[in-house]
């Protein structure tokens, strides 16, 4: 395992579309509650993790995303409910753009991965807005849900569909042809905090929640879970589906631990289990270029990178 030691406390670590060896990490300062954030784009080496960038905030930055349009591009959620859009390369510490439509923490944002012309946000304001980089203003938002917005994301093989979780319990599916959300399910009786599509069947996502448990979803048949998913002693914080695998997942938890999950191992889906982070685990990626090589983040200031199938604690 590979550390890097942030400056402030870590809360979502994502890797390159473009890059195998560049992560991005937002950070918040006082484990988010009061002070201000850091964005790192930092460079795995021969030598280690070295930062490239990084750039400064007022308030605590709880998500960011790359731009799937420039390899030097991406996004960072703020807790004063700003997004910033930097340029990597920028070394004077100034943001290209700044928008500043929510009212509230903003905890989630994800790049389209199929259109990359356009990002989505989830706040706790209970709404969810979309963007595209090229406009001064948010180009759609949404509010139906009841509680904060924890996170949303694109359905990675659809362009217009994304996907929102919310602590009213419930999870919406968005189509931006159409003027609200096409379907809702109430995935968990507590807070979801937490989504991810499956890579390989664009109707199968996973939620993650205050009650402990990962469950998985067929949306053209959600009157019950396809699975339930039960390793973590506290509130799942990230859940992130492998590139590569379709039967592959991973998660992490308030319970510090990381783990890994098989589909094709129904009696025991449970393979890998690691508590690495001394604080809260609340950031996950896998590297789309490397199989196997996943990431970390948590509340230690600590930023993990290992190969699946060693033991991240070595």
């Amino acid at each position: 395992m590979v550390l890097f030691k942030t400056e402030f406390c870590g809360y979502s670590v994502k890797y390159s579309p473009f890059d195998e060896d560049k992560i991005a990490v937002a950070t918040a300062q006082n484990f988010g509650i009061v002070g201000n954030g850091k964005q790192y784009v930092l460079q795995s080496t021969p030598n280690g993790i070295v930062p490239l960038s990084t750039f400064y905030t007022k308030d605590g930055l709880y998500d960011c995303a790359w731009s799937e349009e420039n390899e030097f591009h991406l996004v960072s959620a703020s807790g004063d409910g700003s997004i910033k859009l930097w340029d990597a390369r920028n070394k004077d510490g100034r943001p290209l753009k700044a928008w500043q439509e929510h009212t509230q923490e903003i905890y989630g944002i994800d790049w389209n991965l199929a259109r990359k012309d356009s990002f989505v946000t989830a706040s706790w304001d209970k709404s969810v807005k979309t963007w595209s980089p090229r406009h001064s203003r948010a180009l759609r938002t949404w509010q139906e849900h009841t509680y904060c917005v924890y996170s949303a994301l694109w359905n990675p093989r659809h362009p217009d569909v994304f996907a929102s979780v919310s602590g009213d319990c419930t999870l919406k599916v968005w189509d931006t042809r159409g003027p609200q959300s096409v379907q809702t399910l109430r995935c968990h009786d507590t807070e979801i905090l937490t989504l991810d599509w499956n890579k390989y069947t664009e109707n199968v996502l996973f939620t993650g929640s205050v009650d402990k448990s990962i469950r998985m979803w067929d949306l053209r048949n959600a009157a019950r879970p396809l699975g339930e998913f039960l390793g973590h002693s506290y509130a799942v914080r990230k859940v992130r589906c492998s590139p590569h695998h379709k039967n592959i997942f991973a998660s992490v938890s308030y319970d510090r631990t990381f783990c890994l999950w098989d589909l094709d191992k129904p009696d025991d889906p449970l393979v890998e289990k690691s508590e690495h982070h001394t604080e809260f685990a609340v950031g996950l990626d896998f590297n789309i270029f490397v199989e196997g090589q996943v990431a970390t983040a948590g509340w230690d200031c600590n930023v993990a990178v290992w190969k699946l199938g060693t033991d991240p604690r070595r």
